[in-house]
């Protein structure tokens, strides 16, 4: 679900297996995607997954790093994180959005071949997109709350609104 010129566009890791099923992205009931998405202000109601097109209409848009669809992403090998990495970046050149936000620091680590890489705004740009590493919305990440996850996304927003962002 993507566009040419997004503010932002959130890239999750790879379709779990309720996304596969439904086409919906982040569709599991207990990833925090979609409540996340609201409480940082990036819009004005809490989207259902199935409301996924409406993100366009904020300057939103959603990809993922891999393709194939697992229950787990600790299912997925190095090499198709690189690949991932290989193709979002020419998909990311393509469509020029002014942020690229990978939803996983440690799928951002892998794709992009930066192992030091912590949340929060990247050195990296590709073109002329900057790239901000985001905390896993899973509900398997229990490092991160929502109101904790929020606040990161809330910077991310803030910093896409910015002029000159």
């Amino acid at each position: 679900m993507v566009a040419g010129g997004l503010s932002v566009l959130f890239c999750g890791i790879n379709p779990g297996l309720m996304t596969a099923a439904t086409g919906h992205h982040f569709a599991r009931p207990g990833n925090r995607f979609w409540p996340v998405l609201h409480l940082s202000g990036f819009t004005p109601r809490q989207l259902r997954p199935d409301e996924q097109e409406e993100l366009l209409a904020y300057g939103l848009g959603i990809t993922n790093v891999v393709a194939r669809a697992t229950a787990r992403a600790d299912e997925l090998s190095r090499e198709e994180y690189v690949e991932g990495g290989r193709i979002l970046t020419g998909k990311v050149e393509r469509l020029a959005p002014r942020w690229l936000a990978v939803v996983g620091v440690t799928a951002y680590r892998t794709a992009f071949g930066e192992p030091k890489a912590a949340i929060g705004p990247q050195p990296r740009m590709i073109g002329s997109t900057r790239v901000w590493a985001l905390p896993n919305p899973s509900g398997l990440n229990a490092h991160w709350t929502a109101a904790t996850m929020a606040e990161e996304y809330a910077r991310l927003r803030e910093a896409a609104e910015a002029p000159g962002a």
